[in-house]
């Protein structure tokens, strides 16, 4: 069943990305996991898919321990300070950011550890009261501090666009953050070269494809409705 979800996603962002003309390969296809068992990983590894998001972070190491070591783990939710612990040296990419706070807080934890942390600072583009994420106006304020911090390599903006009926209705949300990635870039900030785009989910990510995403964070449409706790 996974497989043939796989199959069909693949397809989409395939033609996406050659109306666009762009790459496959410049699209990282993140499988949202959360609320999946650790068997349903499994299958979707069998199937060939090695990217997985998870948003919380307790969730996301129980399933690694068990799963091959050949997945990939992104955190996508929301971190809070006391769970950094959990993630760091878990996760591959860190995509929600969403306040210096936290991002020191990642820096200080990284630096126990010795590591390197990879980042995305989220952008609460649609400026929606219920979504976490910085504003686009600070935006710029978050990542230039991230790129002073020596643990973490800041590599682009994350986004949570708003639900609808129409992606399309989207499309403008996904184009400013490319123009604001592309905004920051001119800056110049010291230790700072975003190069990452992690915006567009099931119901839209063909056009997040189009407009410039570099990661889709996609998880209905590969491993059917989530069964959350009652």
């Amino acid at each position: 069943m996974f497989a043939e979800r796989l199959k069909s996603v693949e397809e989409e962002i395939r033609r996406a990305c050659e109306k666009a003309d762009r790459k496959r390969e410049e699209v990282t296809l993140i499988a949202v996991s959360k609320t999946n068992p650790a068997e349903a990983v499994r299958e979707a590894i069998e199937a060939g898919q090695l990217d997985f998001g998870e948003n919380k972070a307790q969730e996301m190491v129980a399933k690694k321990a068990v799963c091959p070591d050949s997945a990939r783990w992104h955190f996508i939710g929301n971190l809070q300070k006391n769970k950094v612990k959990y993630v760091v040296g878990n996760a591959v990419m860190i995509h929600s950011v969403s306040s210096i706070p936290l991002a020191a807080e990642i820096e200080r934890i990284a630096a126990k550890k010795g590591l390197t942390v990879s980042v995305l600072a989220e952008v609460n583009i649609a400026d929606e009261a219920t979504k976490h994420g910085i504003g686009r106006e600070e935006a710029v304020e978050l990542v230039k501090a991230m790129g002073e911090m020596p643990h973490l390599h800041v590599e682009g903006l994350m986004c949570i666009a708003p639900p609808v009926e129409d992606p399309e209705e989207n499309r403008p949300y996904f184009a400013a953050m490319r123009q604001l990635l592309n905004e920051i870039n001119a800056m110049g900030l010291p230790g700072v070269q975003l190069h990452e785009l992690s915006m567009g989910m099931s119901g839209d990510y063909a056009v997040a494809v189009e407009e410039g995403a570099t990661f889709v964070r996609v998880g209905t449409a590969l491993f059917g409705a989530r069964n959350y706790p009652v």
